[in-house]
């Protein structure tokens, strides 16, 4: 009897999982302040690794310095005449959603993955890496279900911690080590040196991307969250929409973010949950606190508050609330692109985690002023 042939579910690969490390972007300068001040803590199944990225980072640093001979006067001249629109709130919030839906607005631009993973020679290599290398990138994010690749909008903290800029994101690398940059987060454990640096190095990233695109440019980036006055001191007319979530939904989804990219972009295997959990628990109290007591000082009309569960609901609605409160205009253009985006992703479904009553105690003796005042008792 002939045997009958596969069926096209059997034959058909497997959505790739693997991806590069993303400390293969960085320069030799950001690599080296990343390895030497973990002590090399290398585990020995990812040592090629190590050296992978070494060995890259040479070429970056020496394509950071052509891309400057070549374009660093016309950078450096370039004016941001569009002030550019922070996307803020803590992991997990949906700010990758509005940051989505912002960008299907043709007056807007964005830094994508490549230009975040890749910071150090924008101008130079984009085409080649969009056009040969897309084979790099996973299909889905490695905490979601999200779409990868690319052109994706990306989070420009990533671009800032392979640039050399102290971050917690730096802490992937390591999972298992106390932070490289404590108070990175806020900024605050910068001296007036390092945060002059920090400054300097935002301005000409946003630069790059404004030369690169002249649109008003759209940034995600959860630590912006607690750096308001520094953002306002660089671009003072500058727009913010903030999102935030149910925190006991927070907690272990943004664990779970931890270690899915200790795991994805790690150089050890992540053990130590307590460390990651502590982190989560830290972190949140920074950013809820430093945006609540700064967030004053954003100019009337340049600051919008929202809530995922209302934003979830009504997505069309939730953004007209949006480009009404910053005074965005033109939003009748691009409701037919929300309404496509809406029915395109109404079966998307997010992860869910569980929580045990002992983490729920703990969440609540750790959090429970900050969610009474986010309305989430």
């Amino acid at each position: 009897m002939t045997p009958l042939p596969p069926r096209a579910a059997d034959v058909m690969p497997k959505p790739r999982e693997w991806s590069p490390r993303l400390w293969e972007g960085a320069d030799l300068f950001a690599w080296l302040k990343i390895l030497l001040g973990n002590r090399a803590a290398v585990q020995l199944p990812y040592w090629y690794i190590a050296g992978i990225v070494g060995g890259m980072s040479f070429t970056h640093t020496w394509l950071r310095w052509l891309q400057h001979g070549l374009y660093g006067r016309r950078i450096a001249n370039t004016q941001v005449e569009h002030p550019p629109l922070f996307v803020i709130g803590h992991w997990r919030t949906g700010t990758t959603l509005l940051h989505e839906l912002l960008i299907l607005d043709d007056r807007h631009a964005f830094p994508d993955t490549f230009a975040c993973f890749m910071p150090n020679h924008i101008l130079l290599s984009e085409r080649f890496f969009k056009d040969h290398l897309g084979f790099l990138m996973p299909q889905k994010r490695p905490m979601d279900n999200m779409a990868a690749g690319w052109e994706r909008p990306q989070e420009d903290e990533f671009a800032l911690c392979l640039m050399g800029q102290p971050s917690t994101y730096a802490d992937i690398a390591f999972p298992n080590r106390e932070s490289l940059f404590p108070n990175s987060l806020d900024l605050s454990g910068l001296t007036p040196r390092q945060l002059q640096d920090w400054k300097r190095t935002f301005l000409r990233l946003i630069q790059t991307l404004t030369y690169r695109d002249r649109r008003r440019l759209v940034l995600k980036s959860p630590p912006h969250t607690a750096r308001i006055p520094m953002l306002l001191d660089l671009f003072p007319d500058a727009k913010f929409v903030y999102i935030q979530r149910d925190p006991y939904v927070l907690f272990p989804s943004t664990v779970n973010l931890w270690k899915s990219l200790g795991k994805t972009h790690g150089l050890q295997t992540p053990s130590n949950s307590a460390l990651i959990e502590e982190k989560v628990f830290r972190e949140f109290r920074v950013i809820h606190e430093r945006y609540h007591a700064t967030k004053h000082l954003i100019p009337a009309g340049n600051l919008v508050e929202v809530r995922y569960e209302e934003l979830v609901q009504d997505l069309p609605g939730g953004m007209k609330a949006v480009y009404d409160g910053l005074s965005l205009g033109g939003y009748e253009s691009v409701l037919p692109r929300i309404q496509g985006y809406a029915a395109r992703n109404k079966n998307y479904e997010t992860n869910k985690y569980p929580m045990t009553p002992d983490v729920r105690a703990k969440v609540n003796a750790r959090w429970g002023d900050l969610i009474a005042k986010l309305g989430y008792g």
